[in-house]
């Protein structure tokens, strides 16, 4: 059994698994101050009796690390897991600044690419589990992707050096993230990557219009749920012809993940879906309000 949360903070993300390994995964941040202390507290909470807490950044954009400085003084990240790159800002502020601290780290630091192996990310030994965590992009070589790291570099936006990864659970749901990558560039790369079939989908650039996953990726995909970020209504594209939970309205969205199952639950008591089975899950939990279960083929 593991979670996996997708928090709700306003126009950005932010996600964490809770491994059944001795793993706990923190994947961008988003902290505004009316909650930020609230979330910190939830994190250390989780992760507390968890021997590897590592953290993903998908994008060096403001929505993606607000909060980093803070959330590294109150935990101290010694496992920053990026795409190698040398993103600048027109704007530099003090999480931007910690940001580049964690990414040209000699120890702290853990470059992402396609198909790269790590102890306990995807690895296992005689002292702890896989995290289930494998990396499908960037392929290091590609040329579009290199164009996207040059663009980064002259400060021009970093979206398209996002990375795309996928956490499994063994006997379990699937679930990928794709960071902030847009349409246009996906579109590039569309022959130069196969995705494998996935339960769950988050969908790219927070669920947004310029992020929408093209026709042939949803084809490999195959995702039996999308999760829509937040993002101004106008802005979403809303995957019609699949079953979605949107984050606007939900608010934070808890996947439990068990075998050949995943219960969901939101933190609005309002919200409700109708593709879930309803196999009367407790709502008065920490957890949230309960949706339903995905039951998997």
């Amino acid at each position: 059994m593991s979670i996996v949360k997708s928090i709700s903070v306003g126009n950005g993300d932010m996600f964490y698994i809770k491994h059944g390994s001795d793993s706990f995964t923190i994947i961008d941040c988003n902290l505004f101050e009316d909650d930020k202390i609230v979330i910190i507290n939830e994190l250390i909470k989780e992760s507390k009796n968890k021997g590897i807490v590592r953290f993903i950044s998908t994008s060096p954009d403001l929505d993606h690390i607000r909060g980093l400085k803070e959330l590294d003084e109150k935990m101290g990240i010694v496992n920053f897991y990026v795409v190698k790159n040398n993103a600048l800002k027109n704007e530099e502020n003090e999480d931007f600044a910690k940001y580049c601290e964690l990414r040209d780290h000699t120890t702290k630091a853990f470059y992402i690419s396609a198909g790269v192996s790590r102890k306990w990310m995807n690895e296992r030994d005689e002292q702890r589990g896989s995290s289930g965590i494998n990396i499908l992009w960037p392929i290091l070589a590609n040329e579009h992707f290199l164009e996207a790291l040059a663009d980064a570099a002259e400060g021009i936006s970093p979206n398209n050096i996002s990375p795309i990864f996928r956490y499994s659970l063994e006997s379990g749901a699937s679930v990928i993230w794709m960071g902030d990558l847009e349409t246009p560039f996906m579109e590039k790369i569309i022959d130069d990557i196969k995705l494998p079939q996935t339960d769950i989908l988050i969908a790219p650039h927070h669920g947004r219009n310029s992020g929408k996953v093209p026709t042939k990726f949803l084809e490999q995909l195959q995702p039996k749920v999308i999760i829509i970020g937040e993002a101004s209504s106008d802005d979403l594209y809303y995957y019609s012809g699949y079953n979605t939970i949107t984050q606007n309205s939900a608010r934070n969205i808890t996947m439990e993940l068990v075998a050949g199952k995943v219960h969901f639950y939101s933190s609005s008591t309002s919200y409700d879906v109708d593709f879930l089975v309803d196999e009367d899950m407790d709502s008065d939990t920490d957890l949230g309000s309960y949706l339903g279960t995905l039951v998997l083929d």
